[in-house]
């Protein structure tokens, strides 16, 4: 009787084997991983990033496009035993895709998205984390500024995205707004409804925090880099960057903005057009039609280990694209 247990020993094994590998070998197919990326951290292979723009400065343009050679990074440190990273709130379900794409690819070096308990920070809080050695990785929402420029942080871009401006669904004003009208309420020169065409009933603005670099880009982009209107009665800027409470307090007169991705579904609010385009036709958005789209990042510094560039190669590779995608974002080609 023994060789017929051993048989079966055998025959157990080799059935556990084909379902694990079947398994796996599912989800890799979900993430279109199998080729080309089965690769160790140390490993290397072509960059994969389009040839962009490289604009040093934020800023100076409405949407300044940041580039770098990840060829050029320094990966001379060791591998980490956790790959933490923090920064952009409003992207953090691109953030969470490349995280589930990674762990497959590297299941031995868990990866962490927030300090100290597992929530994101936002970009300017999450960049200075990276300054300040506290994490390995931030994910912006904006270019880079100086200050983080000369820091020695590098930022990859990894996806273009939109802002969407935003009413409560009962709000009745049903119009679009220039850009030039959002301006003007952002900067505190247009104070009611009734100035854009709507009801007479003041306008309740409820702008992000400033951590968040959603906040600065905005600033940028829409305000030309002018200061905000001062917080008071109608405008409030929040102290903690998250999306949705914001949305629960615009009520029938508050604007505000986020991520297209964070807004497109929501029950309770509405886009509103700007310039008569919506953010959510990707094509415009993709084109620079749309007039308040930009591309996010991955921030590291330019000494780093071969661990994290993995993860930048991935987000960047034909996959990590596909993810880009799926995440609802729009891909940089």
């Amino acid at each position: 009787m023994a060789p017929k247990s051993k048989n079966q020993e055998i025959l157990i094994l080799l059935l556990t084997l084909l379902i694990t590998g079947g398994l796996l070998g599912l989800v890799l197919w979900y993430f279109n991983l199998l080729p080309g990326l089965m690769q160790s951290p140390g490993s290397s292979h072509q960059n994969a990033s389009p040839s962009l723009n490289n604009d040093q400065s934020f800023g100076s343009q409405p949407n300044p496009v940041q580039s770098f050679d990840l060829g050029s990074l320094d990966t001379s440190l060791p591998n980490p035993t956790v790959l933490t990273i923090d920064g952009s709130v409003t992207i953090v379900t691109l953030v969470k895709q490349f995280q589930i794409a990674y762990n497959f690819l590297n299941p031995n070096l868990p990866t962490t998205y927030g300090i100290p308990d597992g929530r994101p920070n936002g970009t300017n809080a999450g960049l200075q984390n990276l300054i300040d050695g506290k994490v390995l990785m931030a994910a912006s929402s904006r270019p880079l500024n100086s200050h983080e420029l000369q820091a020695g942080i590098v930022g990859i871009p990894i996806a273009r995205d939109a802002l969407a401006v935003a009413v409560g669904i009962n709000n009745p004003y049903k119009g679009g707004l220039t850009i030039e009208q959002l301006r003007g309420i952002f900067l505190g020169q247009i104070s009611n409804w009734s100035e854009v065409g709507g009801p007479n009933l003041p306008i309740k603005v409820i702008n992000r925090s400033r951590d968040s670099g959603t906040h600065s880009f905005f600033q940028e982009a829409v305000l030309s880099g002018k200061p905000f209107a001062p917080d008071g009665k109608n405008f409030t800027t929040v102290a903690q960057d998250e999306t949705t409470p914001i949305l629960r307090a615009l009520g029938n007169d508050g604007i505000s903005y986020s991520t297209v991705t964070q807004i497109e579904n929501q029950q309770t609010v509405r886009i509103i057009p700007i310039n008569g385009i919506s953010p959510t036709d990707k094509a415009l958005v993709k084109n620079g039609t749309y007039p308040i789209s930009r591309v996010v990042y991955l921030a590291v510094p330019r000494k780093t280990s071969p661990a994290v560039k993995q993860f930048v190669d991935l987000a960047q590779s034909p996959p990590g694209q596909q993810a880009v995608q799926r995440a609802g974002f729009i891909p940089l080609q």
